[in-house]
């Protein structure tokens, strides 16, 4: 068993199923999406991000490429989330939320596409 392999795999797992949680619920309720576990999608995804770095092959950077883009949503939702809740006079509405749920919709995708593609290179691995 290669334990990169398995670092690895864990940490996109990891991204796409913490994202879900934060995703999952109704899209401008702010009380069923935490910002922490937001907080920690980010964090995890960013550390998937520089664990795809050393992959030099066509599909390590479609790897690269998909948790960027996840990456990009998820700051953008915790900006929009620190601009609702400290500097917006409105504070937290259901259209922020929306906004910040509909981010973290995006990068779940791209989270889907991460693990598709683990998913797709795991399954056509030969040993030789």
């Amino acid at each position: 068993m290669n334990l990169e392999k398995v670092v690895f795999g864990f940490f996109v797992v990891l991204a796409a199923t913490l994202n879900f949680g934060f995703f999952i619920g109704d899209i401008s309720d702010p009380e069923l999406h935490n910002v922490y576990e937001l907080f920690a999608a980010v964090v995890v995804n960013l550390i998937a991000t520089v664990l795809k770095f050393g992959d030099r092959t066509q599909i390590g950077a479609v790897h690269l490429a998909t948790s960027l883009v996840a990456d990009l949503q998820l700051i953008a939702a915790s900006l929009t989330w620190a601009w609702a809740q400290y500097i917006s006079s409105e504070g937290l509405t259901a259209g922020a939320t929306a906004s910040m749920v509909s981010l973290s919709g995006g990068a779940l995708l791209a989270n889907v596409v991460s693990i598709v593609l683990l998913v797709v290179e795991t399954v056509s691995f030969q040993r030789h």
